[in-house]
């Protein structure tokens, strides 16, 4: 049964920016958006653009305002679902989006300062380029998902459940990739690595959970 489509226009708006910016996306870089989608098959994408990287990318800027905004639809899908909520203001949706944009930008900027501190930039960077790239993966995921989610299926906690899981285990291969292709230099840098995953990639979703079980 189909849900009514009228009280989702601003979440229909987003999945259209988003649409169009994955559109840009492939339309300026046709070639390189082609080896992205197949990212979780090989690691080619990974080795040729990672010598490439800059720190403004144009191809990533615009999959990364996507991610953006992808998790931010889903995220509210997810909120009206447990609290079975059915008024969104338009103002709210722009602070979440907004704060999720701030919280990844700002934890990037973050691991490349620590990056330089312990004089592993280099393996950082590679690092990043990587999470980054498969963030954007999940980002582009998200549209057919966050569109199913609004207009064709209920939301249920076994679905959503399923869904994080997907996500998590995308994480993971990217996760491993990472390791596999940094391998040596992770070895070298053992003890910096485990502190700055503990730091920059445990640490800050440990306190986000606890501040809203807190609320």
């Amino acid at each position: 049964m189909f849900r009514h489509i009228v009280s989702n226009e601003l979440f229909t708006v987003l999945l259209v920016i988003g649409l169009i910016i994955v559109a840009i996306a492939k339309l300026t870089s046709p070639k390189r958006f082609d080896d992205f989608i197949l990212v979780l098959a090989n690691d080619k994408y990974l080795k040729i653009y990672a010598r490439d990287q800059k720190f403004f990318d144009k191809f990533d800027a615009l999959l990364f305002t996507n991610l953006i905004l992808s998790v931010s639809v889903f995220c509210f899908i997810v909120y009206k679902h447990i609290t079975e909520s059915q008024s969104l203001s338009s103002n709210t949706m722009f602070k979440l989006t907004f704060s999720i944009g701030v919280f990844i930008l700002i934890k990037v900027l973050i691991e490349r300062l620590i990056g330089s501190l312990f004089e592993i930039d280099k393996l950082i960077d590679q690092y990043l380029f990587q999470k980054i790239s498969f963030k954007n993966y999940l980002g582009i995921l998200l549209l057919p998902v966050n569109a199913l989610l609004l207009y064709s299926f209920q939301p249920t906690m076994p679905i959503i459940y399923g869904i994080i899981c997907l996500f998590l285990v995308v994480n993971i291969i990217g996760l491993i990739s990472s390791f596999k292709t940094h391998n040596s230099a992770i070895k070298d840098n053992l003890f910096y690595f485990i502190l700055y995953l503990c730091a920059l990639e445990i640490a800050p979703y440990i306190i986000l959970y606890k501040v809203f079980i807190a609320e």
